[in-house]
């Protein structure tokens, strides 16, 4: 019977590999000895808010601009009553100034929620 020589490990993530075995050590016959706490993160949690805050706002002003511009379509169109016209616009307006109230709500800027779509330009 031959003898165990340590382990051997077969992978195609040897960085996550690197990564597991750099939290251990281990004495001179591989055996672990003692293995090491995980790095701690340090979060802030008014900057992991206001992030978050800003992805979500982000988003939900996208949204509410492709709604827009549904809603300018369907009334170019002819597709809608004007009474459905005037509900959509009030829709819309109140969608808008609650989005402009939660970015107050966040300390951010008008130009924080816009995107850089690329070849299409800023979204707003």
């Amino acid at each position: 019977m031959q003898a165990f020589e340590g382990p051997v490990v077969e992978s195609h993530a040897i960085p996550e590999f690197a990564r597991v075995m750099s939290q251990a050590h281990f004495d001179s016959n591989g055996a672990v000895v003692k293995a090491r706490p995980p790095a701690r993160l340090e979060i802030d949690p008014e900057s992991v808010k206001n992030g978050l805050g800003q992805l979500v706002l982000t988003l939900v002003k996208l949204l509410h601009e492709l709604l827009e511009r549904q809603a300018i379509r369907r009334i170019e169109a002819g597709s809608l009553a004007g009474e459905q016209i005037e509900r959509l616009g009030l829709t819309l307006m109140r969608q808008a100034e609650e989005i402009d109230r939660l970015r107050r709500e966040f300390g951010l800027e008008e130009e924080d929620l816009n995107l850089d779509l690329g070849p299409l330009g800023q979204l707003f």
